[in-house]
């Protein structure tokens, strides 16, 4: 059986849409910043795709062997939105988001460097030498 033309429309829509939107468009290339942090942006890609079409009949039947006439379109829309960037820098890992519109999730994604925060200012006030209190003569 043969192939109707809207099944090789749909085909070379789907093999291009195939090529533009791939695992390295939702998370990005790794970019090193000069102080040693790995950036890797994290995306949101969405797409639509539509494709239709119709034969083009005559009150008359078409002679043995010749076909109806065939129009058809199709088309198809990517959207790709930044969501977060994930930031490796020494040991920690943060993910900083671009939705900042929530309080509490930033709340919940600071949590970590006020804890790193925190064990900074006990290693600093363990690590000074304490001088022994002063006598009054």
């Amino acid at each position: 059986m043969e192939n109707h033309p809207i099944d090789n429309l749909m085909r070379s829509t789907l093999e291009n849409i195939k090529e533009m939107v791939d695992v390295n468009t939702i998370v990005g290339d790794a970019v090193e910043s000069k102080d040693g942090s790995t950036i890797i942006p994290i995306s949101k890609v969405s797409f639509g795709f539509a494709s239709g079409g119709s034969e083009f009949y005559s009150k008359q039947p078409p002679p043995t062997g010749v076909k109806f006439p065939f129009g058809g379109g199709s088309g198809a829309g990517v959207s790709i939105r930044p969501v977060a960037f994930l930031v490796l820098k020494n040991e920690s890992v943060r993910l900083l988001s671009c939705d900042g519109n929530s309080t509490y999730d930033r709340i919940v994604d600071s949590v970590p460097q006020i804890i790193e925060i925190i064990k900074g200012f006990g290693k600093s006030k363990h690590s000074e030498p304490k001088e022994p209190p002063k006598q009054e003569e």
